[in-house]
This record gives C-alpha cells, sequence and structure tokens, in this order.
C-alpha cells in the first residue's frame, strides 16, 4: 500500500514541477531571449588603427540574449576611438576592439601637424637601408648616385639630417616597432621594404624624384636623445629656408593670419 502512496505523490510533484516549468520557468525564459537592447554595429569597413566616425557605425536594436557582456551599447562610446582589429560591416563592437590611441604600427601617422609629411622610400638592396638597422627617431642622410644625371654622388643639401618614422617590411608589418606576426620565427626575420621619412613638401619632391630614378642609399647620421634630434632637423629646417624664401614666407605668413587656437586661448586667460 506505502508503494503505490509513494507513487502517487512521485506522480503529484511531477505534475506540479511539469506545472511551474510550463506557466512560470519557460515564459520567463523567452521573455529574456525576446528582450531587445540597443547595441553599435559596424556598417563600413574598418582597419586597424582607423579613427571610428560617425557613419562608419550606428545602433541597431537586437535580442539581448546571450550577448557579451562587453558589447558597446552606445555611440558615445566608439566615436573618436580607434579600431585595434578589423573590423566588417555587420559586426558588433566589443570593448577590447576599440581604443583611447592608433595601434603602434599606426600611431605616428597620426602625429603629423600639416607643417610636415611622411613619405616611404624603397630600400632597393640590404646595404641601401642600414642593413635593416634603422628604427623610428634615427637622423639620417639620403645619398644620391648620379644625381640629377650629372654624374656625381652627393648628399643634396634638403636632405643631410632627414627623420626617420618608421621602417616597414613587405609585408606591410613596421619592422622596428615589434609588430611582426608573433609566429614568425627570428632566424626569419622580415627585412625592410621601405623607410618612411618626416619631411617638408620640398623634401618630399627630391625624395619621389630620387625614388623614380631608383637610386638612394640612407646614412645614418644620429641616433639617441630627442633633445639633439631636434638640433639636426632645426639646422635642416634653416638650410631649407635659405633654399626656398618664398616658401618659408608663405609659410610664415600663414600662420601668422590663421585664428588663435581655443587652447592657446584658454592658457593665455588662465595665466592671466
Amino acid at each position: 500500500m506505502s508503494f503505490f502512496k509513494n507513487r502517487t505523490v512521485i506522480g503529484v510533484i511531477c505534475i506540479v514541477l511539469s506545472l511551474l516549468i510550463c506557466f512560470a520557468i519557460t515564459p520567463l525564459f523567452n521573455q529574456s531571449i525576446s528582450q531587445k537592447t540597443e547595441i553599435v554595429r559596424v556598417i563600413k569597413p574598418i582597419k586597424i588603427g582607423e579613427a571610428i566616425t560617425k557613419d562608419m557605425v550606428q545602433t541597431d536594436e537586437v535580442g539581448g540574449y546571450n550577448l557579451p557582456e562587453d558589447v558597446v551599447r552606445q555611440m558615445d562610446t566608439v566615436t573618436g576611438k580607434f579600431a585595434s582589429a578589423d573590423l566588417a560591416p555587420g559586426d558588433y563592437i566589443i570593448a577590447s576592439k576599440i581604443a583611447d590611441a592608433p595601434a603602434a604600427e599606426n600611431a605616428y601617422l597620426y602625429n603629423l601637424t600639416g607643417e610636415k609629411q611622411a613619405i616611404s622610400v624603397s630600400v632597393k638592396s640590404f646595404a641601401a637601408g642600414l642593413s635593416g638597422k634603422l628604427i623610428s627617431g634615427d637622423i639620417v642622410s639620403i645619398v644620391a648616385p648620379d644625381y640629377k644625371k650629372q654624374g656625381m654622388t652627393v648628399i643634396p643639401p634638403e636632405l643631410q639630417y632627414v627623420e626617420v618614422i618608421a621602417v616597414t617590411a613587405g609585408s606591410g608589418y613596421d619592422a622596428n616597432t615589434g609588430e611582426q606576426k608573433e609566429a614568425e620565427a627570428e632566424d626569419e626575420k622580415e627585412l625592410p621594404a621601405t623607410v618612411t621619412l618626416l619631411v617638408t613638401p620640398e623634401q618630399s619632391k627630391i625624395l619621389a624624384e630620387l625614388e623614380a630614378d631608383g637610386t638612394l642609399h640612407v646614412s645614418l647620421v644620429y641616433r639617441g636623445d630627442k633633445k639633439n634630434t631636434v638640433k639636426f632637423t632645426a639646422a635642416q629646417d634653416l638650410v631649407l629656408s635659405q633654399l626656398y624664401p618664398e616658401e618659408a614666407e608663405s609659410q610664415e605668413s600663414e600662420d601668422s593670419t590663421q585664428p588663435e587656437s581655443p587652447a592657446n586661448t584658454q592658457a593665455e586667460s588662465g595665466a592671466e
């Protein structure tokens, strides 16, 4: 008799549990699945190191179930930041894929102020690029064999002291920042394919001509303290102002006519 009672009790418990699941737990589960939330989604391809603008992303309403905890939900959290990974249209953005500063391999390009430009020249041989020993911040001279087809090897006065801002391998990875593929063995280290230099428009024209001629060598002048580096670049700027006085005067005129920046205005008001 007790056996049948136990079976009855078990049956009742099973019925109660099934009713609880059907009318309490299942509706709550369905509600959590159907609950909507806003996230930020990519609508244009974004490359690593690229600044994210409003036209590249949009907010979408999606189901909140099983979303990563760090998915970005606010546009303000994304715009103005830099992509730390390549993003494709349709991707939602998580916090680990954005950064306040560009990736190390692109950082130097975001420091340009407009006064100077970045230009890359090819390293045609191992020796021409200082045997792969160049690094960012080096001051170099550009040696031009048979300069302007005159049969002489010279260092053009415009290119006596030029600052290196990057050395890049053929794969596109910067060879002097340690950004090469982690799986790459040390004995398979890629050799530099280009050297990127910080130059004025006048210098960039001469470098473009040398690149077209196909012959130039990079000679290391100085590596060390930034204060001394500035001395070399200042000496080069002086030479350029003497060689191109009209450009120098034009630049000074533009600087004098530009409205004072808000930062300077605030600094002056603070000083008062």
